[in-house]
Order: structure tokens, then sequence, then C-alpha cells
């Protein structure tokens, strides 16, 4: 959106001349439930270091009625433009500025959502400010490094609920609808929220050691209330109280610690202080896995950690912004591995399995960058929420950790929350208390890992005797070239790596064969040089399997050795412990996207592997992956009968699965994304009638939609299905499946609708338009949606510049035509990047979407 941008350079300017002080921000929310505007009065306190400057205040409103600075009423005509407040001749020291305005509500989940719920007609509203979108709602210096108090004054219906960052008041006036809240301590405005409507809740507390008593309170929608299992959600939460405050030796810094589950969510969660917003679709409405639970009790757990590192500690400036996301999922997932009753204790095999795996990708485009970017305006930071953001920089942050050692590491957290408590940091700040508690020379590292892109692979050279002794083993490291068109260049890097050494065990009684077990394990520090010498393995009877990077301690693509991966491949379901099995998957799956590895290969590989494989997170990874395999990267002569091996695979497996387990569930899934065959469609219609059944299948709400989206996708249901299908499920997310179900059907008719919904009209909800984008994209509809690839580049930059950002960004990746793979898309990508002239943030979007489709065209020659 243009006019609504800011610099760096405009930042550090505006933070070397105020200090901000308090902001005191009325709203009047009283008509809420009919939409449209809202009335917003803001009262700043500010210091200038200078007399007779110059600043601005941010602001995004549809009008601007008064404007006031230090009792001097300014000319709201002359001074407001560009979504800037123009601010001239301040006042060496106090200044007082206060602006009246009209906010509007918004349905694109920034600023203040509004949400009318289908079941009760209720509104339901919340707010999204990060990055820059506190200045929707109320005039703000929107920048993290001007914190400030701020004081709330919100009137809104009688009988709705008002939560904010500070604890909940008693509602004032005669009918109880003004909530006057306390100062909160100094915050960043990006964390400050309000959350207001008819909210259920569940109220608690949290006691630690001294007397400590902390309110907690969960909330969502009534239309959600028996779904909602606020215990489990309490236990998770206490857990990680009680490690964060043992391991960041640093009470919880907030009043109170709510968490909103709220609709229409545009990301996972957002760490506004003490008033947690979570997207509702983690209030199960039907059966999940236990990998849904361990995904969602680590977003809680991200946003509690968040609570110290981000909000109590904030970055500087947004190219610190992996730092703070980095940290959050690193010590999220650490604390499901270690603390006591932990209920994930495997989650590092999670974590190998999906979060490395999404570094791995980002980290391969042509957008590569950095850990630590550089963010020249608010367009970078707003398209870096990225895979090397948060998981990358995670990958990054362990190994460091097992660099220096953990007790070192989090003895240097805790000295940096005490040093810089409510202040706002850089990265320098932190590695200087590091290099305190551990004694190491960061400098090297930090330039290594966070100042340079790129990935590198790590294999294993090695030699025996005759009698399968090890005469020599070296590591080779080597440093890929990047992708064209990123910056940089290739670099070697130190590694803190483990050797695992794995042999079948004897088989156990009543069993065919014996488990891959550790039989042996050293660690060591791998030089930034292209060979390392491990002189520990000489002498040693060569294993079965040498594992590099055993335990996941550094970020690298590993290969296995001739013998290990012949071996592997025989034998990846019988490893004992889940982490090397989802290693050596994840080292298949990425010698498949490097075209290393044929499609055809994979999928033999999984099918022979999978059903030995525990750990339900790591099937429902392979089962996304295969489908994605036979779908891009499977040469086209032989992509139908892959298809139909693995469907056929899905289904045998549905009906082997222990009744009523994840297990059985995920099969179900998988075998309804992929179902072809009339006699397969029959099941799924079957299924969905009652007049068949799979034992211990539960075919409820959410299994039933996606039956209902895949059969309308093949054209075996229409409106008159879907529609009755919604009569069953007359709530948000019924409609949501409905709008994926429309859009999927296989008519020119139903895609020209779904088109014109998304790209010619902006009234769609961020949430209908992302799950009519998903339903719109078919991989087995490439003929029928073949013209919009000319339709995409006609409208895109036009989508871009007209709409915000959320709902740009859904339009420029969902609807790129990644799954047309030819030259010709290449060709088409190459003349719009050249002719449109897109700003960078567009820009890179299409680009990184055009490398998917250059890697697939790769893996399907590799596959021929």
């Amino acid at each position: 959106m243009p006019g609504t941008n800011l610099t760096r350079e405009e930042a550090q300017q505006r933070a070397k001349l105020l200090d901000v002080e308090s902001y005191e921000i009325e709203l009047d929310l009283s008509g809420a439930q009919e939409g449209g505007t809202y009335r917003s009065v803001t009262g700043v306190r500010f210091e200038s270091a200078e007399a007779g400057a110059h600043t601005f205040i941010d602001l995004v409103a549809p009008a601007v009625h008064e404007v006031v600075l230090n009792g001097h009423s300014l000319d709201v005509a002359a001074v407001f433009r560009d979504s800037r407040i123009e601010l001239k001749h301040l006042k060496a020291g106090a200044n007082e500025l206060r602006v009246v305005a009209d906010c509007a509500y918004t349905n694109t989940g920034e600023g203040l959502h509004r949400f009318v719920d289908p079941v009760d007609q209720q509104a339901y509203l919340y707010t999204q400010f990060e990055v820059p979108d506190a200045r929707r709602v109320f005039a703000s210096f929107e920048q993290p490094d001007l914190k400030a108090t701020f004081q709330f004054t919100v009137k809104a219906p009688a009988g709705w609920t008002v939560v904010s960052n500070s604890a909940t008041p008693e509602p004032k006036g005669p009918d109880g609808t003004v909530w006057h809240f306390e100062p909160t301590p100094r915050i960043s405005t990006y964390i400050t929220a309000l959350i207001v409507g008819p909210y259920h809740a569940v109220h608690s507390s949290y006691e630690g050691a001294d007397g400590q008593s902390v309110p907690l309170g969960i909330y969502c929608r009534p239309s959600l209330a028996e779904f909602l299992d606020s215990d489990a959600i309490f236990e998770v939460t206490r857990q990680g109280f009680d490690w964060f405050q043992e391991k960041f030796d640093y009470a919880y810094p907030f009043d109170k610690y709510d968490q909103l589950f709220v609709p229409e969510f545009n990301a996972g969660a957002m760490e506004n202080a003490g008033a947690v917003t979570i997207r509702d679709q983690y209030v199960f409405r039907s059966k999940v896995t236990d990998a849904a639970y361990e995904v969602r009790a680590e977003t809680i757990l991200h946003e509690l950690a968040h609570m110290w590192f981000g909000d109590l500690v904030t970055m500087e400036w947004w190219n610190d912004l992996w730092l703070n996301e980095s940290f959050a999922t690193y010590t999220s997932i650490a604390c499901q591995a270690y603390a006591p009753g932990s209920r994930w204790p495997h989650s590092w095999t999670t974590f190998a399995n999906s979060m490395k795996t999404w570094a791995y990708r980002q980290d391969q485009l042509p957008s590569t960058h950095p850990i630590m970017a550089e963010i020249r305006d608010l367009d970078d930071v707003l398209v870096n929420f990225d895979g090397i953001t948060y998981a990358k920089g995670a990958s990054v942050l362990k190994q460091l950790v097992a660099y220096v050692g953990m007790d070192e590491f989090f003895q240097g957290v805790q000295a940096y929350f005490k040093r810089h408590a409510y202040g706002n940091t850089r990265l320098s700040d932190l590695l200087g208390a590091l290099e305190e508690t551990s004694g190491r020379d960061l400098t090297a590292w930090a330039k290594a890992w966070l100042q340079t892109a790129g990935i590198n692979v790590l294999r294993p050279e090695i030699e025996t005797d005759a009698n399968g002794v090890i005469t020599s083993f070296a590591i080779r490291q080597e440093a890929p070239a990047l992708p064209a068109g990123a910056k940089g260049e290739p670099t070697l890097r130190p590694h803190r790596i483990a050797i695992g050494l794995y042999d079948l065990s004897a088989p156990g009684a009543g069993t065919a064969g014996g488990k891959l077990v550790r039989v042996d394990r050293i660690e060591l520090d791998v030089t930034a040089t292209e060979l390392t010498q491990v002189p520990q393995l000489a002498g040693k009877r060569r294993p079965a399997v040498i594992l590099l990077n055993d335990d996941d301690l550094s970020y690298a693509k590993v290969r296995l050795d001739e013998e290990s991966l012949a071996f592997v491949t025989e034998h990846l379901g019988d490893f004992e412990s889940s982490l090397p099995r989802a290693l050596c998957w994840a080292s298949a799956w990425d010698m498949t996207r490097d075209a290393e590895l044929s499609t055809s290969a994979y999928l033999e590989l999984v099918l022979s592997g999978i059903g030995k494989e525990t750990d339900i997170g790591v099937v429902q990874s392979l089962h996304r992956q295969v489908k994605l395999a036979i779908d891009l990267y499977s040469a086209p002569v032989g992509r139908d009968a892959a298809l139909t091996t693995w469907t056929e695979a899905t289904l045998a497996h549905l009906r082997a699965a222990e009744a009523g387990s994840d297990h059985q569930l995920a099969w179900a899934r998988a075998f309804a994304a992929t179902a072809r065959t009339p006699e397969q469609l029959d099941l799924l219609e079957a299924l969905l009638e009652g007049t068949q059944t799979v034992e211990g299948l539960a075919v409820d709400t959410e299994l039933r939609w996606a039956f209902v989206e895949r059969l309308a996708a093949v054209g075996r249901y229409d409106e008159a299905e879907i529609v009755a299908e919604y009569e069953r499920d007359r709530t948000a997310a019924g409609e949501r499946h409905a709008a994926t179900a429309r859009a999927a059907r296989p008519t020119a008719e139903a895609k020209a609708e779904a088109w014109a919904s998304v790209v010619e009209s902006d009234k769609l909800p961020n949430a209908v338009q992302e799950a009519v984008i998903a339903g719109f994209v078919q991989t087995d509809q490439r003929e029928l949606l073949a013209p919009y690839t000319e339709k995409y580049f006609a409208a895109v930059k036009d989508v871009w510049e007209s709409r915000s950002h959320e709902m740009a960004q859904q339009v420029a990746v969902g609807l790129y035509p990644a799954i047309q793979v030819s030259q010709s898309t290449l060709d088409a990508t190459d003349t719009w990047l050249t002719a449109a002239e897109p700003n960078a943030a567009l820009r890179r979007l299409v680009s990184e979407s055009r490398a998917g489709v250059e890697r697939a065209l790769r893996a399907q020659g590799a596959d021929a």
C-alpha cells in the first residue's frame, strides 16, 4: 500500500530525537456490531532532544478530525498525508499531542479485525499489530525502539468483554460499557492489544515459588466453547512458566497471562504482552492426531517465551526479528524436550522433520539471505517472516547451545534479561553476554553463521581394511553455489556435530528382525574447511550405518556414504529412536528435491519404511511430501502410475491401521487427498453416507469436509451436495470449507467464479479468500487452470498495489501457476519480472515461486 512504508534511517532519526513517555488511548467501539468506523482519541506525551525539531507520528485512518500539539490546533489537511501526521516546531523537553480520528474495522487480519460469527450473529474483534498496524487503531510512533506505557479506555456494547495487556477491570458507567485499563509497563507499540466481544472465558492461575500468583485466562467464541480443552492448555502453559522462569531466572514480567483463540487469524499466534492471540483452529472441533496437539503446545510455549524475549527485551529494529523468533522457537522446542512431565520429549524429532525442512527449502531460494538480514524498511520485514528467520535461526541457536554449552547459554540469557529489562537491544548485546558466561569468542562464529547465506553439505569419506575396520574417516564439507540472483558467496562454516554409529541388534523374542541401535557416538567440531579428519573412528569396526549430524546439532544437508545409504534404504523404519529416522527421512526428501534421488525411488523408499514409522508427525509429513513429489517432481509420463500406487497404498494402510488410532486418521486423510478411481470415490461417498464403515474411524465434521472437498474436486459433488454439507455445519469453519469445495470443482464456471471473487473483488475476508485459493489450485486440473497463468501476470501487480499486505501476499503466492511445471511458465515469469518492474517485496515472492517451478523441472528430469 503506497504511503505506509517506513525506512530504517527514518526510524533511527526519530529514535535519536524522541523519548516517548506514555499513550492514553480512548476507543469508542459501541458500534462494533454494525461495523464501519470507530472514534479513536490518542494522547501522547513525549520528549524532544531539540527545540524547533520536526518529526511525524503514524496513523492509517479514513478521517482525522483534530490534531493538537502542545495546545495548538494544527490544520489537519496540511499535516495529515501518506499515513503520517507531520509535527513541526517541537519544544525541547516535554511535548503533548492529541489526535482525534475515525479508524476503520478490517476483515484482513490487520489492525482491528472484525468478524461476525454465523452461529450467534455476534461480532468479535481483536487487534493484530505486528509489524506496523497499531497505527490503524491509534496514532503511534510505530517502531519497536520507541517504547512507552499504554493506557486504554474502551467503550464497548453492553455484555461484551474487553481484554488488553493490563489486568481486565470492572466496567464502569450506568450500563457497564466503559473499560478503563491501568497503564502497561514500557512496551513497544506492536505488542499492545485489544480483544473485544462476547467471548467465552475460563480462568485459573499459575502458582509459582515465593508466593508468585499469575492470573491465567483462556478465551474463545461461545460457538467453540464445547470443544475448548482448557485443562490441557493450562497444563502446557504452567509447564512453560516453570521451565522458563527457572532457565531465565527472571519472574514473569506482566500482571496476568491471557490466551485468546480468535477467528480468521493470519498467523499461528501473536505475543501481545499478557494477551496472546492464537488462531482458533487450535480449538479442535474434531479428532486430530497427537502431532496437532504437539504443534499447538509448541505455539503456546513459543508465545510464552516471547514474554521475556521480545516483550520484556525487544529488538531495536527489525533486522533482529530473526533473534526474536528463533529464540522463541528454540526455547519452546527445548521446553517440550526437557521439561519434567512433558508429553513430547521427542520434540527435536518434530523440529528436524518439519521446521528444518522449511529452513532448508527457504535457504535454497533466490531470496535466501543471512539470518541477520538487512532490513531497509517495513516492506522488507513484511516478507521476512520466513523459514530462515524462524527455522534456520532456531537451528543455528541449537548449534550455538552445543558450541557454548547449555548451562553457559542460559546463564548468558539470564544476564541479558537483567541488564536490558524493558529496553531495546541488538544482537551484539546477547552475544556479549554469552561470551562472558562461556568464555568463547563468538566473533568468527557469528560472522560465519549469521552474516552469510546458504547451506553446507556434509559427506563422510570412509576407508576400511579387508576386515571391515575403519582405517581413515573424514568429513567433506561443501558450500554449493548460491541460487541465481541470491546475494553473497558460498561459505564453509564451523559445525559442532555428533557422529552416530548404528548396528542392527539381535532379533527380540517374537520378532523377525532387530532394531537399528546406536552403538557408539562421538561429538566434534568440524572446521570451516573442505576436509576435517576424524581420527577417533580409526580402528573401530565399520557399523551398518554411519550418520553425520546425529542428534541434529548443526544446520547442514547430510549425505550418507554408499554402504549406509544401501542399508538405510532397506531398514529405514528399523531405527529404534525416532530422531535418526527423521534425519534419514529428511535426507531422502532433500535428495529428491535436489534431483539426486528420483521421485519413483523416493516413493519406493517411503512405501518400504512408512509402515514401521511410529512418530505420527513424521508419518503425516511423509504423506505431504510424497503427494507433492508425485504431483510436481515425477516425470509426467509416469505420474498416473505413481498416483495409482500411492493411492492404493493409502487405502491399504487405512484398512490395516489400528482402529481409532492416530495412524488410522492420518491414512484416512491421505487417502481422501488422492482418491481417484470410481471404486475409491464410491468408498468416500459411502463413508460419508454411513453405508460403509472402517472400524474405529470416526467420520466427524472435519473428516467429512475432507471427503466432500475431494469429491467436489473430481466432479462427483456440486452445489447441492456442498450446500447440504454446510447445513450440517453452519459455522465459520463450515463457510470456509464450503468455499474451498466450490472453488475446487472441475468446471470452467467454478474456476471463473472463484478467480473473480479473489482477484476482481476485494470483499472476501482474509480466511475465506485463503480458503477459495486453496480450492482453486488442484494439481489434477492442470489443463483447466492453464489459462490462468496469463491472467495471473496481468493482475498480480494491481492486486499488490491496491490491497493490504496480507491479502495481497495470499494472491501473489497462492495463485502463482506453480503446478504448471514447464519452461513456458519460467519464460512468462521472466517476461513479467522485466516488464512489470514490481517492488522488491513482490519481486521476491514471485521469484521464490519461479524457483519452485525450476526445481520441479530438474526433479522431473531425474525421474525420466
